[in-house]
């Protein structure tokens, strides 16, 4: 017999039973207070044996682990009514992710929009009819011969290279999956889904194996809830950093030049130049000293600084007169090198070397997205030399300054990650273990004296240290990993960076990375969906239009663009033949904040007509008083 404590109710049963036969017998409220459970921590569902005592706690499906358990199961259910609707398509994966589900298959040909619409139907069908997930074991030779009999190729490979002696197997209706689980108690749980689009799939992810279909859909508990996700999905869609990038003319992706490699075009390297001004300005505010280094160095170096080791198959490496060089990963080792270019005094540190650096980085082609995942990039890197002392109180400033640069961009919202490494591999990583408890206790003590709330991610360290990561919420609530600060005590002991402390001997310097926006690339991308396009004046690529009635105010016009010129405004003049309304619909397709119509009697008067993206037409003002006005709202960034 075993013993459970499940709501403060002491329940005994007989041990290997469900915890839904157990529960049917004693505690039938449960499937409505919960979808799953964890057992002692662990999550586990109504099918799972039971075999030892412990606590239970009631999983609910609005949960994060119940809305993965809903999703899971509704993957399974959209494989049934594949293979029923489609027969002899081949069955890989189907997990849960962040925001739903998907599903691998080898289909006979491509799925169409209106094979998913059938799918959906059948999934309906099949839901309604109220099937319970059966929950079954076999041993590992016996899972081989009936997936290799049944033609399952994948799953055949995935049995493989399970050591398991014994696998588990769920089945609903006709349908039986190789799964782990957990699974919901039956399909009538499964009512409010969506199928979402299909997408090519690399088995396993590599380019050299078999292309499958993947199926993506999203699962809720409620309607509501369905229909609030679909239609934040739609305004995302809207919102696409692609789809705006291109109707605003701000960069684009060359096929002739190659995959992940950025065109900026002269609208988004306009805002481009904006964005690094202001970077540039505030970094030497606070005592940085900007660098430029190379694109190249010899192998050397990187073998040195550990790269090579741990990070080769991000590498680009080239031949030059019979010698080995690699394009820059990172920009960390060029500025040691600077560092090292002299000695340095305990009185000197710290020393803040920072750079908008270009790296460049191998990315397999299906995970290549628009701007925000890419083969070269420029980071706003930079590197902190300093004393043990100093490395807290640095953590620390480090940390305001990426919340400012964050919020003066219109970012307010962060989730914050200490990324940790991983006990169990420490193999993966440099460096002693006390190295690592003295850079992540100093990391977490800075996060909780700012305030922050966060979250320990295990696993997530880079090789040479721990680091923070800020992840942005976009409008539409969103996360994008942009800024980063990386504690390092690897590479100054690699390179021997060191600096004369007051007894005149040598000590090695401790070393901070960080990265405010993240990436150019990035955060230009994060900055168009947070926006949707509509950009606050201070950096939208165009802040002023000027629109000419006729060609008699084109004198005018021209004499405008150059006073707002002189006066650091981003202006363009519209002196086309066309008629003014045309004119003034082209310009907020575009999402010029300001526009000015010029006429004879502006003209005469020297005043404009203004029409703002905001506020729509404001009519007639003095032209003094509006560029007075403009520069004013630029300076203060709102």
């Amino acid at each position: 017999m075993i013993q459970l404590e499940v709501d403060g109710r002491q329940l005994e049963a007989e041990s290997g039973l469900t915890l839904g036969q157990i529960f049917h017998e004693q505690y039938q409220d449960a499937f409505r207070l919960g979808v799953a459970a964890k057992l002692n921590g662990r999550v586990v569902d109504f099918h799972t044996p039971v075999h030892e005592s412990g606590r239970l706690e009631l999983i609910p499906v609005d949960s994060k682990e119940g809305l993965a358990v809903l999703r899971h199961s509704t993957a399974h259910l959209m494989a049934s009514a594949v293979v029923k609707l489609f027969p002899g398509t081949k069955l890989a994966i189907g997990p849960a992710i962040d925001e739903g589900f998907y599903y691998d298959f080898q289909a006979e040909r491509p799925f169409q929009p209106e094979d998913l619409e059938k799918i959906e139907t059948s999934m309906h069908e099949i839901a309604e009819e109220n099937h319970q997930f059966q929950r079954g074991e076999l041993g590992r030779e016996d899972a081989l011969r009936k997936f290799q009999s049944e033609g399952e190729t994948f799953k055949v490979e995935l049995i493989e290279g399970l050591p398991d002696p014994k696998l588990s197997t769920y089945t609903h209706s006709f349908f039986t999956d190789l799964c782990r689980g957990p699974h919901v108690p039956r399909t009538k749980m499964l009512k409010h889904f969506k199928l979402l689009s299909v997408a090519g799939a690399y088995w396993r992810g590599d380019s050299t194996r078999p292309m499958l279909q993947r199926i993506y859909g999203t699962a809720f508990p409620s309607k509501d809830r369905l229909k609030e996700h679909l239609t934040r999905l739609e305004e995302a869609k809207l919102r696409d950093h692609r789809k705006v990038g291109h109707a605003l003319d701000l960069y684009s992706v060359q096929e002739e030049a190659g995959g992940g490699l950025i065109f900026w075009h002269p609208h988004g390297a306009a805002m481009r130049r904006v964005i690094e001004d202001f970077w540039k300005s505030e970094h030497l505010r606070r005592g940085y000293t900007i660098v430029n280094t190379p694109h190249i160095a010899q192998v050397e170096l990187w073998q040195r600084s550990g790269h090579t080791n741990f990070y080769r198959e991000n590498m680009y490496f080239l031949e030059i007169d019979e010698k080995e060089y690699v394009l820059k990963p990172m920009n960390c080792p060029f500025h040691i090198l600077i560092y090292q270019g002299k000695k340095h005094s305990y009185r000197e540190l710290p020393i803040r070397i920072a750079e908008l650096g270009t790296v460049y980085r191998y990315e397999k082609s299906g995970v290549l997205h628009g701007l925000a995942r890419v083969r070269g990039f420029t980071q706003d890197d930079a590197h902190v030399f300093c004393t043990r002392e100093q490395v807290e109180p640095e953590l620390e400033k480090v940390l305001a300054f990426a919340r400012f640069m964050l919020d003066t961009f219109g970012f307010k919202e962060y989730r914050v990650e200490l990324s940790v490494r991983d006990p169990k591999r420490k193999e993966d990583y440099m460096g002693s273990d006390e190295d690592w408890e003295l850079a992540e206790g100093a990391l977490e003590r800075v996060v909780q004296r700012a305030g922050i709330l966060y979250q320990r991610a295990e696993g997530e360290a880079v090789f040479y240290g721990p680091k923070i990561d800020i992840k942005i919420n976009d409008a539409l609530g969103r996360p994008w990993q942009c800024s980063t600060v990386q504690f390092d005590f690897n590479l100054p002991r690699r390179f021997e960076v060191n600096y004369v402390g007051s007894d005149g001997q040598e000590h090695q310097v401790y070393m901070v990375h960080r990265a405010l926006l993240g990436s150019m690339e990035r955060f230009f991308a994060t900055l168009i969906e947070h926006y949707g396009g509509d950009f606050p004046v201070w950096f939208a690529p165009v802040q002023v239009q000027l629109i000419t009635i006729a060609d008699a105010q084109i004198p005018y016009a021209e004499e405008i663009r150059a006073m707002l010129l002189d006066r650091d405004i981003r202006v363009e003049a519209d002196l086309r033949e066309e008629k003014m309304g045309a004119k003034i619909r082209d310009a907020e397709l575009l999402k010029i904040p300001y526009m000015l119509v010029l006429g004879r009697q502006e003209v005469e008067n020297r005043t404009v007509s203004l029409r703002s993206r905001k506020r729509g037409n404001e009519g007639s003002i003095p032209l003094d008083r509006f560029v007075e006005n403009l520069v004013a709202e630029v300076e203060a960034r709102t």
